[in-house]
């Protein structure tokens, strides 16, 4: 393999993580919405947000993406494929981010917001300032581990039609016949790849431990 072909492979690794960053950030804004649906007390909110989780944890990754490719096209919105693909990651991801942030805000000590209550503090400002910020450092491990999730889940958007790190490494081993030196080297920039997420999660630990104490 030469350096030319490793360098392709490398762009290739950078559209995995852009499409992996985007559909995290999106899917941590709805996972957001469909949590707080959870949690309300209407069950206009909640039954809808029982049942978005239910759909995108409960079918295939492959087939919602296969779903959301041609059904865009049959509502009128025509989109590049890469725009498909982050959709499909994004609303996945959300389903079960959503339920990771519902845990944390399960965690949340209901001693501390009835001493909100005794000081003072209004519903909004507790949110912000004690409930958000809690939930959030208890679910931070499990949300590291939906966006490693979700850098693997990324090969699968190669289904429609997008040139990530697995479509390329593929498209390289067919055209050159060494198929064991383009997914050794794929495997080992998705090493990289999830071990720096890893690092940055644990450090974000424990800088939330660091302020906490």
């Amino acid at each position: 393999m030469t350096w030319t072909l490793f360098g392709l492979l490398c762009e290739a690794a950078l559209v995995t993580v852009a499409i992996s960053a985007v559909s995290i950030a999106f899917g941590l804004v709805i996972g957001m919405a469909v949590c707080a649906g959870r949690l309300s007390t209407s069950r206009w909110f909640s039954v809808p947000a029982l049942a978005f989780i239910s759909f995108f944890r409960g079918v295939p990754l492959l087939v919602q993406l296969l779903l959301i490719y041609n059904l865009l096209p049959v509502i009128g919105v025509n989109v590049p494929s890469i725009v498909a693909a982050i959709v499909g990651l994004s609303l996945c991801t959300a389903a079960y981010q959503a339920e990771n942030l519902r845990g944390g805000f399960a965690g949340v000590s209901r001693g501390l917001l009835e001493a909100a209550d005794m000081v003072g503090l209004t519903p909004v400002q507790q949110f912000f300032r004690i409930r958000a910020p809690i939930a959030f450092r208890l679910t931070l491990p499990a949300l590291v581990n939906e966006a490693i999730l979700i850098l693997q889940s990324s090969s699968l958007v190669s289904v429609v039609g997008v040139v990530e790190l697995t479509r390329a490494s593929q498209d390289m081993a067919t055209t050159t016949y060494k198929p064991l030196h383009f997914y050794a080297a794929a495997g080992l920039l998705y090493f990289v790849i999830n071990r720096v997420v890893a690092y940055a999660g644990t450090a974000a630990e424990r800088y939330l431990a660091g302020g906490r104490a």
